[in-house]
Protein backbone atom coordinates (compact mmCIF):
# COMPACT_ATOMS: atom_id res chain seq x y z
CA UNK A 1 0.00 0.00 0.00
CA UNK A 2 1.19 3.42 -1.04
CA UNK A 3 1.49 5.96 1.60
CA UNK A 4 0.20 9.67 1.02
CA UNK A 5 0.95 12.29 3.13
CA UNK A 6 -1.70 15.21 2.52
CA UNK A 7 -1.51 18.45 3.42
CA UNK A 8 -4.80 19.26 5.47
CA UNK A 9 -5.76 22.37 6.28
CA UNK A 10 -9.09 22.01 8.60
CA UNK A 11 -11.00 23.29 5.63
CA UNK A 12 -13.29 20.58 3.52
CA UNK A 13 -11.48 20.57 0.44
CA UNK A 14 -8.46 18.87 2.47
CA UNK A 15 -10.92 16.68 4.38
CA UNK A 16 -12.64 15.18 1.64
CA UNK A 17 -9.53 14.80 -0.38
CA UNK A 18 -8.03 12.36 2.65
CA UNK A 19 -11.55 10.26 2.49
CA UNK A 20 -11.23 10.12 -1.52
CA UNK A 21 -7.53 8.79 -1.01
CA UNK A 22 -8.15 6.34 1.93
CA UNK A 23 -10.93 5.03 -0.96
CA UNK A 24 -8.82 4.61 -3.13
CA UNK A 25 -6.67 2.43 -1.42
CA UNK A 26 -3.77 4.25 -0.32
CA UNK A 27 -2.41 4.84 3.36
CA UNK A 28 -3.36 8.59 4.32
CA UNK A 29 -1.57 10.43 6.56
CA UNK A 30 -2.33 13.98 7.57
CA UNK A 31 -0.45 17.17 7.67
CA UNK A 32 -0.61 20.15 9.06
CA UNK A 33 1.07 23.32 8.66
CA UNK A 34 1.80 25.89 11.60
CA UNK A 35 2.98 28.64 9.12
CA UNK A 36 2.64 31.82 11.33
CA UNK A 37 2.93 32.13 14.87
CA UNK A 38 -0.15 33.45 16.43
CA UNK A 39 1.94 36.39 18.49
CA UNK A 40 3.26 37.52 15.21
CA UNK A 41 0.28 40.18 15.47
CA UNK A 42 -1.57 38.30 12.57
CA UNK A 43 -5.01 36.53 12.82
CA UNK A 44 -4.34 33.37 11.80
CA UNK A 45 -7.12 30.81 12.79
CA UNK A 46 -4.27 28.18 13.15
CA UNK A 47 -5.73 27.03 16.75
CA UNK A 48 -8.98 26.20 15.47
CA UNK A 49 -8.29 24.62 12.02
CA UNK A 50 -5.63 22.23 13.38
CA UNK A 51 -8.48 20.82 16.10
CA UNK A 52 -10.78 20.39 12.88
CA UNK A 53 -7.81 18.27 11.68
CA UNK A 54 -7.64 16.18 14.50
CA UNK A 55 -11.22 15.58 14.74
CA UNK A 56 -11.50 14.89 10.59
CA UNK A 57 -8.73 12.17 11.45
CA UNK A 58 -10.72 10.52 13.72
CA UNK A 59 -13.85 10.51 11.83
CA UNK A 60 -12.01 9.14 9.13
CA UNK A 61 -9.39 7.07 10.74
CA UNK A 62 -6.00 8.31 9.74
CA UNK A 63 -2.66 9.69 11.30
CA UNK A 64 -2.30 13.11 12.05
CA UNK A 65 0.86 14.91 12.51
CA UNK A 66 1.56 19.06 12.78
CA UNK A 67 4.87 21.14 11.57
CA UNK A 68 6.18 24.19 12.13
CA UNK A 69 7.15 26.09 9.18
CA UNK A 70 6.74 29.97 10.63
CA UNK A 71 10.63 30.71 10.46
CA UNK A 72 10.74 29.37 6.84
CA UNK A 73 7.67 31.13 5.81
CA UNK A 74 8.72 34.71 7.50
CA UNK A 75 12.28 33.94 5.43
CA UNK A 76 10.37 33.11 2.05
CA UNK A 77 7.43 34.56 1.97
CA UNK A 78 6.80 37.25 4.10
CA UNK A 79 10.11 38.83 3.50
CA UNK A 80 8.93 39.20 -0.35
CA UNK A 81 5.76 40.22 0.70
CA UNK A 82 7.38 43.29 2.64
CA UNK A 83 9.66 43.71 0.37
CA UNK A 84 7.21 44.52 -2.87
CA UNK A 85 5.20 46.41 -0.75
CA UNK A 86 8.21 48.73 -0.16
CA UNK A 87 8.37 48.82 -4.31
CA UNK A 88 5.23 50.09 -4.76
CA UNK A 89 4.06 46.96 -5.58
CA UNK A 90 1.64 44.55 -4.98
CA UNK A 91 2.55 40.96 -4.64
CA UNK A 92 0.85 37.31 -4.43
CA UNK A 93 2.32 35.78 -1.31
CA UNK A 94 -0.11 32.94 -2.12
CA UNK A 95 1.76 31.41 -4.98
CA UNK A 96 5.10 31.87 -3.45
CA UNK A 97 3.62 30.41 -0.30
CA UNK A 98 2.72 27.26 -2.40
CA UNK A 99 6.30 26.62 -4.07
CA UNK A 100 8.48 28.17 -1.46
CA UNK A 101 6.72 26.03 1.69
CA UNK A 102 3.62 23.43 0.71
CA UNK A 103 5.88 22.27 -1.72
CA UNK A 104 8.97 22.37 -0.95
CA UNK A 105 9.61 21.84 3.48
CA UNK A 106 5.98 20.12 3.21
CA UNK A 107 7.21 17.82 0.74
CA UNK A 108 10.96 17.11 2.23
CA UNK A 109 9.19 16.76 5.45
CA UNK A 110 6.37 14.08 3.78
CA UNK A 111 9.26 11.98 2.37
CA UNK A 112 11.21 12.05 5.71
CA UNK A 113 7.82 10.25 6.97
CA UNK A 114 7.71 8.10 4.65
CA UNK A 115 5.52 9.40 1.38
CA UNK A 116 5.65 7.75 -1.94
CA UNK A 117 3.50 10.94 -2.69
CA UNK A 118 2.13 14.09 -1.46
CA UNK A 119 -1.60 15.61 -1.90
CA UNK A 120 -2.96 18.65 -1.39
CA UNK A 121 -6.95 19.97 -1.67
CA UNK A 122 -6.54 22.59 -4.39
CA UNK A 123 -8.55 22.38 -7.25
CA UNK A 124 -6.26 21.49 -10.22
CA UNK A 125 -4.82 18.12 -12.00
CA UNK A 126 -1.31 16.39 -12.91
CA UNK A 127 -0.25 14.39 -15.49
CA UNK A 128 2.63 12.78 -16.65
CA UNK A 129 4.06 12.06 -20.11
CA UNK A 130 7.46 10.91 -21.22
CA UNK A 131 9.11 11.71 -18.41
CA UNK A 132 7.76 15.34 -18.04
CA UNK A 133 5.00 16.67 -16.03
CA UNK A 134 1.92 18.89 -16.68
CA UNK A 135 -0.64 20.70 -14.45
CA UNK A 136 -3.64 20.95 -15.54
CA UNK A 137 -7.13 23.08 -14.89
CA UNK A 138 -9.64 21.33 -12.57
CA UNK A 139 -13.22 20.34 -14.14
CA UNK A 140 -14.83 22.91 -11.76
CA UNK A 141 -14.08 25.90 -13.58
CA UNK A 142 -14.86 28.21 -10.77
CA UNK A 143 -12.39 27.28 -8.21
CA UNK A 144 -9.41 26.36 -10.65
CA UNK A 145 -6.55 27.10 -8.79
CA UNK A 146 -3.91 26.37 -11.51
CA UNK A 147 -3.32 30.12 -11.11
CA UNK A 148 -1.84 29.72 -7.77
CA UNK A 149 0.23 26.96 -8.67
CA UNK A 150 1.76 28.23 -11.51
CA UNK A 151 5.63 28.50 -10.08
CA UNK A 152 5.47 24.80 -9.10
CA UNK A 153 8.93 22.85 -10.65
CA UNK A 154 8.48 19.70 -12.30
CA UNK A 155 10.26 17.89 -8.95
CA UNK A 156 7.42 19.64 -6.90
CA UNK A 157 4.84 18.19 -9.49
CA UNK A 158 6.56 14.56 -10.11
CA UNK A 159 4.78 13.24 -7.05
CA UNK A 160 1.72 14.67 -6.49
CA UNK A 161 -2.25 13.65 -6.49
CA UNK A 162 -4.67 15.89 -6.47
CA UNK A 163 -7.55 14.72 -5.90
CA UNK A 164 -10.06 17.23 -6.36
CA UNK A 165 -9.02 17.18 -10.16
CA UNK A 166 -12.11 15.90 -11.03
CA UNK A 167 -14.82 17.02 -8.91
CA UNK A 168 -16.95 20.39 -8.08
CA UNK A 169 -17.73 22.29 -4.99
CA UNK A 170 -20.71 21.43 -4.65
CA UNK A 171 -19.43 17.58 -4.75
CA UNK A 172 -17.39 18.26 -2.09
CA UNK A 173 -19.58 19.82 0.10
CA UNK A 174 -22.28 16.76 -0.15
CA UNK A 175 -19.89 14.21 0.52
CA UNK A 176 -18.76 15.73 3.55
CA UNK A 177 -22.13 16.51 4.59
CA UNK A 178 -22.88 12.57 4.34
CA UNK A 179 -19.77 11.68 5.93
CA UNK A 180 -20.85 13.45 9.15
CA UNK A 181 -17.56 15.65 8.89
CA UNK A 182 -17.33 18.77 11.20
CA UNK A 183 -16.59 21.24 8.75
CA UNK A 184 -18.76 20.08 5.92
CA UNK A 185 -20.16 23.62 6.00
CA UNK A 186 -17.13 25.45 7.35
CA UNK A 187 -16.19 28.54 5.26
CA UNK A 188 -13.64 28.99 2.92
CA UNK A 189 -10.37 30.59 3.95
CA UNK A 190 -9.88 33.88 1.95
CA UNK A 191 -7.33 36.33 1.72
CA UNK A 192 -3.46 35.37 3.32
CA UNK A 193 -3.27 33.52 6.53
CA UNK A 194 -1.08 36.01 8.51
CA UNK A 195 -3.75 38.83 8.28
CA UNK A 196 -6.75 37.16 8.49
CA UNK A 197 -9.71 38.59 9.08
CA UNK A 198 -7.90 42.33 10.52
CA UNK A 199 -7.97 45.18 8.67
CA UNK A 200 -4.91 45.20 6.13
CA UNK A 201 -3.75 48.67 7.21
CA UNK A 202 -3.46 48.07 10.70
CA UNK A 203 -1.45 45.16 9.95
CA UNK A 204 1.09 46.56 7.66
CA UNK A 205 1.67 49.34 9.64
CA UNK A 206 3.47 46.76 11.99
CA UNK A 207 6.00 45.94 9.75
CA UNK A 208 6.27 49.12 7.36
CA UNK A 209 6.48 52.96 8.30
CA UNK A 210 3.81 55.43 6.60
CA UNK A 211 5.37 57.99 4.54
CA UNK A 212 2.18 60.27 3.90
CA UNK A 213 2.02 62.04 0.52
CA UNK A 214 -0.09 64.20 -1.86
CA UNK A 215 -3.09 62.51 -4.16
CA UNK A 216 -2.93 64.74 -7.15
CA UNK A 217 -5.31 64.53 -10.00
CA UNK A 218 -3.89 63.42 -13.96
CA UNK A 219 -3.31 66.87 -14.39
CA UNK A 220 -1.17 66.94 -11.64
CA UNK A 221 -3.67 68.87 -9.49
CA UNK A 222 -3.81 68.51 -5.76
CA UNK A 223 -6.97 66.91 -4.43
CA UNK A 224 -5.92 64.94 -1.05
CA UNK A 225 -3.32 63.21 1.20
CA UNK A 226 -2.62 59.64 1.13
CA UNK A 227 -1.53 57.37 4.20
CA UNK A 228 1.22 55.54 2.44
CA UNK A 229 1.44 54.60 -1.40
CA UNK A 230 1.99 51.23 -0.13
CA UNK A 231 -2.08 50.83 0.86
CA UNK A 232 -3.28 51.20 -2.49
CA UNK A 233 -3.86 49.75 -6.00
CA UNK A 234 -4.27 50.56 -9.47
CA UNK A 235 -8.12 51.07 -9.94
CA UNK A 236 -8.83 50.88 -5.97
CA UNK A 237 -12.22 53.00 -5.74
CA UNK A 238 -12.41 52.75 -1.86
CA UNK A 239 -10.45 54.23 1.20
CA UNK A 240 -9.33 57.34 -0.51
CA UNK A 241 -10.28 59.76 1.65
CA UNK A 242 -11.81 61.89 -1.45
CA UNK A 243 -15.27 61.64 -0.69
CA UNK A 244 -16.25 59.01 -3.13
CA UNK A 245 -17.21 61.49 -6.74
CA UNK A 246 -15.92 64.28 -7.72
CA UNK A 247 -17.79 67.13 -9.00
CA UNK A 248 -20.56 64.95 -10.39
CA UNK A 249 -17.83 63.13 -12.62
CA UNK A 250 -17.72 60.00 -10.90
CA UNK A 251 -15.70 58.27 -7.98
CA UNK A 252 -12.28 58.69 -7.74
CA UNK A 253 -10.12 55.44 -8.31
CA UNK A 254 -5.99 55.19 -8.41
CA UNK A 255 -4.16 55.33 -11.75
CA UNK A 256 -0.44 55.49 -10.52
CA UNK A 257 1.63 55.14 -7.97
CA UNK A 258 5.00 57.87 -8.33
CA UNK A 259 7.24 56.61 -5.52
CA UNK A 260 9.93 58.72 -6.54
CA UNK A 261 7.81 62.18 -6.11
CA UNK A 262 6.00 59.90 -3.09
CA UNK A 263 2.36 60.96 -4.80
CA UNK A 264 -0.63 59.31 -5.64
CA UNK A 265 -2.15 59.78 -9.04
CA UNK A 266 -6.15 59.57 -9.61
CA UNK A 267 -8.74 59.90 -11.82
CA UNK A 268 -12.55 59.79 -12.21
CA UNK A 269 -15.28 59.26 -14.58
CA UNK A 270 -13.22 57.93 -18.03
CA UNK A 271 -11.27 54.58 -17.19
CA UNK A 272 -9.02 54.52 -20.33
CA UNK A 273 -6.38 55.50 -18.03
CA UNK A 274 -6.53 52.49 -16.43
CA UNK A 275 -6.54 49.99 -19.99
CA UNK A 276 -2.66 48.74 -21.04
CA UNK A 277 -2.48 46.73 -23.72
CA UNK A 278 1.17 44.94 -22.94
CA UNK A 279 3.42 43.82 -20.19
CA UNK A 280 6.55 42.83 -19.42
CA UNK A 281 7.38 39.61 -16.99
CA UNK A 282 10.37 38.10 -15.03
CA UNK A 283 10.61 35.57 -13.24
CA UNK A 284 9.38 32.84 -15.66
CA UNK A 285 8.42 29.36 -14.43
CA UNK A 286 7.37 27.00 -17.66
CA UNK A 287 5.76 24.25 -16.85
CA UNK A 288 7.31 22.01 -17.95
CA UNK A 289 8.99 23.67 -20.90
CA UNK A 290 8.49 27.15 -22.91
CA UNK A 291 6.28 26.31 -26.00
CA UNK A 292 8.43 28.46 -28.33
CA UNK A 293 10.34 31.82 -28.84
CA UNK A 294 7.04 33.45 -29.68
CA UNK A 295 3.38 31.77 -29.33
CA UNK A 296 -0.52 32.38 -28.69
CA UNK A 297 -2.70 31.49 -25.99
CA UNK A 298 -4.44 32.63 -22.99
CA UNK A 299 -3.39 34.52 -19.94
CA UNK A 300 -4.84 35.51 -16.38
CA UNK A 301 -3.60 38.94 -14.93
CA UNK A 302 -5.43 38.34 -11.53
CA UNK A 303 -7.22 35.09 -9.78
CA UNK A 304 -10.73 36.22 -10.22
CA UNK A 305 -10.69 36.80 -14.37
CA UNK A 306 -11.54 35.09 -17.41
CA UNK A 307 -8.72 34.24 -19.17
CA UNK A 308 -7.70 36.65 -22.21
CA UNK A 309 -5.96 36.22 -25.57
CA UNK A 310 -2.39 37.38 -25.54
CA UNK A 311 0.99 36.79 -27.50
CA UNK A 312 4.19 35.84 -26.19
CA UNK A 313 7.42 36.78 -26.88
CA UNK A 314 10.53 35.24 -24.85
CA UNK A 315 13.07 38.06 -24.93
CA UNK A 316 16.69 37.12 -25.03
CA UNK A 317 16.83 37.75 -21.15
CA UNK A 318 14.74 35.03 -20.08
CA UNK A 319 12.04 37.50 -19.59
CA UNK A 320 8.27 37.78 -21.71
CA UNK A 321 6.59 40.17 -23.06
CA UNK A 322 2.81 39.81 -23.56
CA UNK A 323 0.49 41.37 -26.00
CA UNK A 324 -2.83 41.68 -25.22
CA UNK A 325 -5.45 41.14 -27.98
CA UNK A 326 -8.09 43.13 -26.08
CA UNK A 327 -6.82 46.24 -23.74
CA UNK A 328 -7.20 45.23 -19.97
CA UNK A 329 -7.75 46.93 -16.79
CA UNK A 330 -5.28 47.74 -14.39
CA UNK A 331 -2.68 45.35 -14.80
CA UNK A 332 -0.48 45.78 -11.37
CA UNK A 333 2.99 45.23 -11.37
CA UNK A 334 3.62 42.92 -8.65
CA UNK A 335 1.15 40.23 -9.55
CA UNK A 336 1.83 36.82 -11.61
CA UNK A 337 1.02 36.60 -15.65
CA UNK A 338 0.27 33.52 -15.99
CA UNK A 339 -0.68 31.51 -19.63
CA UNK A 340 -2.33 28.53 -20.30
CA UNK A 341 -2.81 26.17 -23.57
CA UNK A 342 -6.68 24.63 -23.00
CA UNK A 343 -6.32 22.81 -20.13
CA UNK A 344 -3.28 22.90 -19.27
CA UNK A 345 -0.82 25.56 -17.30
CA UNK A 346 1.97 26.43 -19.40
CA UNK A 347 3.14 28.30 -16.03
CA UNK A 348 3.55 32.47 -15.09
CA UNK A 349 5.82 35.14 -14.20
CA UNK A 350 5.61 38.47 -12.30
CA UNK A 351 4.69 41.07 -13.79
CA UNK A 352 7.40 44.25 -14.23
CA UNK A 353 6.13 46.38 -16.59
CA UNK A 354 2.79 47.20 -17.72
CA UNK A 355 2.51 49.77 -21.17
CA UNK A 356 -0.56 51.53 -22.04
Amino acid sequence: MKNVVLGMSGGVDSAVSAWLLKRQGFNVIALFMHNWEESDDGCCTAEQDFADVKRVSDKLDIPYYSVNFAKEYKERVFSYFLDEYKKGRTPNPDVLCNREIKFGPFLQYAKALGADYIATGHYCGVSHLNGKHYLLKAKDQSKDQTYFLNQLSQNQLADVLFPLADIEKSEVRKIADKLGLVNAEKKDSTGICFIGERNFRSFLQNYLPNQRGEIVDVNGKSVGEHIGLMYYTLGQRRGLGLGGTAEGQGRWFVVEKDLENNKLIVSHGDESVLLSNSLLASSMNWIPDCPSESFTCTAKFRYRQPEQKVDVKVLTDGRISVNFHEKQRAVTPGQFVVLYDGVKCLGGGIIDEVYK
